[in-house]
C-alpha cells in the first residue's frame, strides 16, 4: 500500500459523515426559513405595544369642541357642518371633558321622544347638552373614557373593545387638552401601512369560518319598508352600529348606518320618522358605492385588505345567494389581530 492508497471503508465513512453534516446543515436552514415564513402569532400585539398613541394623531386634523352650555339641535347641526360624528364635551365648571356627544345620543333623543309628525320633539328642540346629559345619564351615568398620547396603540385597542365604545379620545394629562380622537378605522389603517413590511402570522392565512370570527346568529336587520323609527329603536335595544337591509328573498340589498340618521339632521326631517329606510336613504348626502360583502371562506387577510380600502365599519358576510349571513366589525378584526393572539379573548376583553 503505497501514501496515496486508502482503504475503501474510510472513504464510504467520509462519504457518509459528509452526506449526515450536509443533511443537518439542510434541516437547520429549512428550520429557520420556517420560523421566518411562520412568525409568532402575536406579531401585531408586539407591533401595538411599541407605537404610541402619539404616532397615530396626523400633522393636522378636525377636532369639534362643544360646551355642555349649547344646545342640543345647535350641537348635531355643527356635527353635519363639520362633517364629524362625534366631539368631546367640555364642562365650564370642572373646567375639564366630560362626555362625548355621538350620533348615538341624537338617535336616542329621536326614539325616546318622538310622538308623530304632528308633535315637536321639545327635548331636540330646546334642550342645552348638559340638560340632556343629566336627564340621561342619571341612570347610565359613566367617566369619560379617554387615553393619554405616551399611552400604546395596544392599550387604545384593548380600551375601545373592552369598553364597547367607537370613539377614543386623546388627551393630553399635563395640559388637560384634547389632541384627537381615536378609532378602530385609524388605527386598522395605520397597522396596514406597515403590514407589508412585517412577517405575516399563520391565521392571515386561514378563513373567518376557520377562526371563527364575526357575529352569525341573532343578527339584526330590516326590511327596505321598515320605517326609520323602528330601525332607530333596534340601534338602541340591539346596541349595533348598522342594520342591513334585506328583501323579501332574504337577499341584502342595502345597509342602514347610524351615521346615515345624522342625514336627518341634515335634511332637517327629523320629525317625521314614519317614513320608510328605503324614503330616508334616497337622501344619503354621500355616494354610495354598495353594501361591502364578503363570504365565510374567505381569508383574514383579504378581509382585512377590503376593509381598510373601502373604508367602511363593517362587511356584511353573505352566501352565494347574497343571503345575509353575519357581520365582520372592525372590532372583530382588531380582536382577532391583536387581542387573541394576546391572550385576552373577546369576553375578557
Amino acid at each position: 500500500m503505497t501514501e496515496w492508497d486508502v482503504p475503501l471503508s474510510f472513504l464510504r465513512g467520509v462519504r457518509d459523515r459528509f452526506l449526515m453534516i450536509l443533511m443537518l446543515m439542510i434541516l437547520v436552514i429549512s428550520s429557520l426559513c420556517s420560523v421566518a415564513e411562520e412568525p409568532d402569532s402575536d406579531i401585531y400585539m408586539r407591533f401595538m405595544k411599541s407605537h404610541k398613541c402619539y404616532d397615530l394623531i396626523p400633522t393636522s386634523s378636525k377636532l369639534v369642541v362643544f360646551d355642555t352650555s349649547l344646545q342640543v339641535k345647535k350641537a348635531f347641526f355643527a356635527l353635519v357642518a363639520n362633517g364629524v360624528r362625534a366631539a368631546p364635551l367640555w364642562e365650564t365648571k370642572k373646567q375639564s371633558f366630560v362626555g362625548m356627544l355621538t350620533i348615538t345620543d341624537f338617535i336616542i333623543i329621536l326614539h325616546r321622544y318622538y310622538k308623530s309628525p304632528l308633535v315637536q320633539i321639545y327635548e331636540l328642540e330646546e334642550h342645552k347638552i348638559e340638560t340632556w346629559r343629566e336627564l340621561y345619564l342619571q341612570e347610565t351615568f359613566k367617566p369619560l373614557v379617554n387615553i393619554s398620547p405616551d399611552a400604546s396603540i395596544f392599550d387604545a385597542v384593548y380600551s375601545l373593545i373592552k369598553n364597547k365604545i367607537h370613539r377614543l379620545p386623546v388627551i393630553d394629562p399635563v395640559t388637560g387638552n384634547a389632541l384627537y380622537i381615536l378609532t378602530h378605522k385609524r388605527i386598522l389603517k395605520f397597522l396596514q401601512l406597515f403590514v407589508c413590511e412585517m412577517p405575516k402570522p399563520a391565521f392571515m392565512r386561514q378563513t373567518l369560518e376557520e377562526l371563527g370570527i364575526g357575529t352569525y346568529s341573532n343578527i339584526a336587520f330590516i326590511h327596505p319598508d321598515t320605517p326609520i323609527i323602528k330601525a332607530l329603536g333596534m340601534f338602541v335595544e340591539r346596541r349595533v352600529s348598522a342594520l342591513p337591509v334585506v328583501d323579501v328573498t332574504g337577499k341584502v340589498v342595502d345597509i342602514y348606518s347610524k351615521f346615515d340618521v345624522i342625514n336627518l339632521a341634515a335634511e332637517k326631517t327629523y320629525n317625521n320618522l314614519d317614513i320608510t329606510v328605503t324614503q330616508a336613504l334616497l337622501h344619503r348626502s354621500q355616494y354610495f358605492e354598495g353594501v361591502m360583502k364578503c363570504y365565510r371562506h374567505e381569508t383574514v387577510e383579504t378581509i382585512v385588505d377590503r376593509i381598510v380600502k373601502a373604508e367602511v365599519h363593517r362587511l356584511v358576510v353573505v352566501d352565494d345567494n347574497s343571503s345575509i349571513e353575519g357581520i365582520i366589525s372592525l372590532s372583530d378584526i382588531l380582536q382577532a389581530l391583536v387581542l387573541t393572539p394576546a391572550g385576552i379573548d373577546a369576553q375578557n376583553s
